[in-house]
């Protein structure tokens, strides 16, 4: 049995996110809907994502060598990209993105609600 990420090494398709690596994010649905965590890493060929402290699982590990205890690892499961929407820290409010191009001429993302640009 191949994993889901294995699987997603195969395909070709990258997705397009709304979010990279480092950003402020809310979930917006499923169990953990409401908790704030930062992207720990992104998953663009799945189109998703790890959250700190989002969808926390527990894996129980065998010993591998002998004398040695099995032990229960806690770890960050991905979830979908659109489960997710960007939260300004200042103003305590969660926001869709928005593409604009400042003075310098750079394209730069937006929060729509606050103004507030992340890039």
């Amino acid at each position: 049995m191949v994993s889901k990420l294995n699987q997603a090494k195969n395909l070709a398709t990258r997705y397009k996110m709304h979010v990279k690596k480092g950003d402020t994010v809310q979930v917006i649905a499923g169990r953990d809907k409401g908790k704030v965590g930062e992207i720990l890493r992104t998953l663009p060929k799945l189109s998703k994502v790890i959250v700190k402290g989002v969808n926390v699982k527990t894996k129980h590990v065998k010993p591998q060598q002998e004398g040695e205890t099995g032990q229960i690892v806690t770890f960050e499961a991905p979830i979908h990209s659109s489960n997710v929407m960007l939260y300004s820290n200042k103003q305590k409010i969660a926001s869709r993105v928005c593409y604009t191009v400042n003075s310098d001429g750079r394209k730069v993302r937006m929060l729509k609600k606050t103004g507030e640009i992340i890039d």
